[in-house]
């Protein structure tokens, strides 16, 4: 199972989170307004100052920042940071600036933010001495792939949007050398990517620079500019013509000198197996892991986790279904072509509909799908979702990358995963609950890509199979994904080579080993991705566990599911802290 991603608004800044300083909400504010009063103009102010850090941010963010007290004065490119000090002060600030605040006096939803924001602090001091272990180029969601379909995406609602957006091309050449000083300094410190790796991302560069001419830059601007009602036919022609020469100017010589540079540090990079080599490696892995999945749980505890929802799902298919494995993907391939000629569109109508049964009410909301140009299919995810502006989450676009749809099957669930009840479903509803604004800028993909994974489990009995056959194929699909958990604890903490994946997956009954060298340079170049997807998904599980427990007889998986969607992005302690007084009967 591939991964999907989504969008990374304004997270082209290296996101390990520097807190923002106190801004302006003091004791004295909160004697005057209340407690709840002056802890939301502190986390408003906060999210000002860190939405308006770079123009992308910004953009994809917000349609109106007017409305948010936010002037624009023009385009802020993102940056690198490899400053520890820096993120410890800002961590202690964040805590000293949290003490002001009479934590029992808040309410529910000030509670949750004032939870996550202590959280945030505690692993952004964590994470501090490990800046340079990050991977602004890892192979899966790297700058190199996502910045062209962020910038293809960027919303032009105005003539200003458009004038910005091309300031912001301009700022490419300033934010590539700030990622490139950055890939430097790691190359100082050892930690430079192997050159199997760099192989990989300037493949990935080369893929972007082959379209030439048909590069979906020219034409998604086209088509954005040609929408602006407020400008002539010649004003949008001579706007076409700026975007093209800007493209050539700043995007292009940016991507060439980035091949270049990297070129040169070709040899730097020592380590072609996991984090586990790396001197600090293990120690950061475990930290990854738990902010990644946003659990915590050890490596060890994770790793029983997933062994045991894998032995569950093993037991459903030998003994309940009396099936193996390799029977599960037989039955696949059979399936292949079971679900006929939908059209994407009639997927999504057709789930949207269904789900009513089991998921809360969302708010209205249009979609338009769209597809990955063909010259990076094979660079891009099979699919994702572009994450909309918090005050206009009525427009929203969903990408599918046909060159991974092998079957109708994997078209359906995908389609579950990235739109109802998956990512677009999950962050529709939960705008609609009127949630503090800096709630949307932080990240926590445990919580987000877990939703969407168990979305995607339980689409399968939402098609038309038969009920036996929708559950072999559920199953095996958590199965293998599982595997692929396991794995990336194998290779990034244990050390695996590519030998013991092998041995590894062919236990499993999986024998090709040039798929399962495949997954091993997917895994070496982005740790702990596979967590997200599949343990999120498991935690969500539990959760669920927790709440039938409790519920006994009268459980309601609507009730459950309208419970953790309130809450909203978070880690799961928090979230089960907080999911059983949080819904709205």
């Amino acid at each position: 199972m591939e991964k999907r991603v989504k969008r990374i608004a304004g997270c082209l800044v290296l996101t390990v989170l520097i807190i923002l300083p106190a801004g302006c909400a003091d004791l004295r504010q909160q004697a005057e307004g209340g407690g709840d009063r002056a802890f939301r103009a502190y986390t408003e102010e906060l999210f000002r100052e860190s939405v308006s850090s770079d123009t992308i941010s910004l953009h994809y963010t917000l349609k109106e920042p007017e409305n948010f007290g936010i002037t624009e004065d023009g385009a802020l490119a993102g940056s690198f940071t490899s400053d520890p000090d820096a993120v410890r002060a800002s961590a202690e600030n964040m805590n000293e600036a949290l003490k002001k605040y009479d934590y029992d006096s808040l309410d529910v939803q000030n509670r949750i933010t004032y939870d996550i924001l202590e959280y945030e602090a505690e692993t952004a001091a964590g994470a501090a001495d490990y800046l340079l272990y990050e991977e602004p180029l890892s192979l899966v969601s790297g700058v190199q792939t996502q910045y062209p379909v962020v910038l293809s995406e960027y919303p032009f609602y105005d003539r200003q949007d458009a004038d910005i957006y091309l300031q912001l091309l301009e700022t490419t050449d300033a934010y590539f050398d700030s990622l490139m000083e950055f890939e430097r300094e790691k190359a100082d410190a050892g930690l430079f990517m192997s050159d199997e790796a760099l192989d990989a991302v300037l493949e990935q560069c080369r893929g972007f620079l082959d379209m030439g001419d048909g590069n979906y830059l020219y034409s998604s601007f086209a088509d954005r500019i040609m929408e602006l009602e407020d400008l002539t036919d010649q004003e949008k022609g001579e706007y076409v013509q700026d975007n093209a020469q800007a493209v050539e100017d700043h995007i292009i010589p940016a991507c060439e000198r980035l091949m270049r540079e990297l070129e040169e540090l070709r040899g730097s990079g020592k380590n072609g197996g996991g984090l586990a080599y790396f001197p600090e490696g293990r120690a950061y892995y475990e930290l990854l892991a738990r902010r990644s999945v946003g659990t915590a749980r050890s490596v060890e505890e994770i790793r029983s986790l997933i062994r045991r929802q894998m032995e569950a799902d093993l037991t459903a298919m030998e003994e309940t279904l009396g099936i193996t494995p390799q029977q599960a993907q037989e039955s696949a391939e059979a399936a292949a072509s079971i679900l006929g000629e939908d059209a994407p569109r009639l997927i999504l109508d057709r789930l949207k509909q269904q789900i009513s049964i089991a998921f809360p009410a969302m708010p209205e909301a249009g979609l338009e799908v769209k597809y990955v140009p063909e010259e990076m299919e094979e660079h891009l995810s099979p699919a994702f979702y572009m994450i909309p502006a918090i005050d206009n989450t009525e427009e929203n676009v969903i990408y599918i990358n046909r060159g991974h749809m092998s079957d109708d099957l994997t078209l359906f669930t995908t389609l579950a995963h990235e739109g109802y009840p998956g990512h677009l479903y999950q962050t529709v509803y939960y705008e609609g609950t009127d949630p503090d604004p800096l709630r949307s800028m932080l990240d926590f993909g445990g919580y987000v890509e877990g939703w969407a994974t168990y979305a995607e489990m339980g689409s399968y009995y939402l098609t038309p199979l038969p009920e036996k056959q929708a559950a072999v194929l559920q199953k095996n699909s958590s199965l293998i994904l599982g595997l692929y958990a396991l794995a990336d604890i194998g290779i990034h903490y244990d050390g695996w080579s590519v030998m013991d994946t092998v041995e590894f997956f062919s236990s499993y009954g999986i024998r090709d080993a040039e798929t399962v060298e495949e997954i091993y340079d997917l895994i070496i170049g982005s740790p702990a991705n596979y967590l997200k997807y599949y343990v999120g998904y498991v935690e969500f599980l539990e959760l669920k566990r927790a709440w039938a427990e409790e519920a006994g007889g009268t459980f309601s998986q609507k009730e459950f599911h309208e419970a953790v969607l309130g809450v909203g992005p978070a880690p799961f302690e928090i979230v089960e802290k907080y999911m059983w007084d949080y819904t709205r009967n």
